[in-house]
């Protein structure tokens, strides 16, 4: 009989129609409102979006800083600058070019400022370039530096028998070259009921695996938990497990020798979305020098995903 665990950290309330708690990249899935901000949150920010989201507001950045100081020398007079063109467009460019010139410091010398409220505005432009870059420079590290897991989960989850008992399996691996060592995980169900109250609320059950650490992985590794006695699902037939309003909460920890600390992942999957009775085909093999190739396309897939059906898991 599976026991009730307390709340990890969710929240026991719930609604018929909540969303799933982690979303597939390993964020929780909850809108934050009201919520005052801060100027340091726009580093955390700036080191996790992506690379091309962090590189458009570098390069937006950089295009605002130079077309503001550009009106600005335009306004005072591009003459200050270099010789006037007669069209204001022109004039622009030229007062943008000397304004990117300045604020890297690049100074190729065909224009300079002339007089002395042009060389107080470009002085402290090429200040607000230094601090810029010098930011930039810290964003760059922060993005390269900063711990984070790098595991890549099987699309799929399965259910289907092994050694005779209904199992719930899916597979994991890492994306880099480097070895996971001493991974572990814990497993979590949480099922959204209605309550004697026609309220909704959320149970959750500690999910016992097969084998919840190993000592390293550097191929793939299947988790398996069974549907038996002590399973709080084994309660549900098949038609009703797709049916549940349920979510296997993950949390993957291991030993990463690239920052030479732990790092931890969450991810999750849905019970609606299990495929029942296939088979994960192998997505290493050994080569005719007995190397062993890991294909990491092959993660998720399954007998019924590919024409040879000859492949033994």
């Amino acid at each position: 009989m599976a026991k009730k665990v307390k709340d990890p950290g969710i929240g026991i309330s719930s609604n018929e129609r909540a969303k799933r708690f982690i979303d597939p990249d390993g964020s929780f899935n909850i809108k934050h409102i009201n919520r005052p901000s801060s100027l340091s949150e726009s580093y955390e920010y700036l080191i996790s979006i992506p690379w091309s989201k962090f590189f458009l507001w570098v390069l937006l950045g950089y295009v605002l800083i130079n077309t503001l100081f550009g009106i600005i020398y335009l306004a005072i007079g591009i003459s200050g600058i270099t010789k006037p063109t007669g069209s204001i467009f022109l004039d622009f460019l030229n007062a943008f070019f000397f304004s990117a010139q300045t604020i890297t410091t690049v100074g190729y010398g065909r224009m300079a400022p002339k007089g002395m409220l042009l060389g107080v505005i470009s002085s402290f432009e090429a200040l607000i370039g230094l601090l810029s870059f010098s930011f930039v420079t810290g964003l760059l590290y922060g993005r390269f530096s900063k711990p984070k897991a790098n595991i890549q989960f099987s699309k799929s989850i399965i259910l289907r028998k092994h050694n005779g008992i209904d199992c719930i399996m899916f597979r994991l691996m890492s994306r880099s070259t480097n070895i996971m060592i001493r991974p572990r995980i814990e497993a979590t169900l949480s099922l959204s009921q209605k309550g004697n109250d026609e309220k909704y609320i959320n149970n959750f059950y500690n999910l016992k695996l097969e084998q919840s650490s190993i000592t390293y992985l550097p191929t793939t590794w299947t988790i398996v938990h069974a549907v038996d006695d002590s399973s709080p699902l084994k309660d549900f037939d098949r038609p009703e497990l797709s049916q549940l309003h349920g979510e296997v909460l993950l949390l993957i920890s291991y030993y990463d020798e690239s920052f030479a600390q732990e790092v931890h992942q969450a991810h999750s999957y849905i019970l609606k979305n299990i495929r029942h009775d296939e088979k994960f085909i192998p997505a290493f093999y050994y080569d005719d020098n007995g190397y062993t190739i890991l294909d990491h396309n092959k993660l998720d897939k399954t007998l019924d995903d590919v024409e040879d059906k000859s492949y033994d898991p």
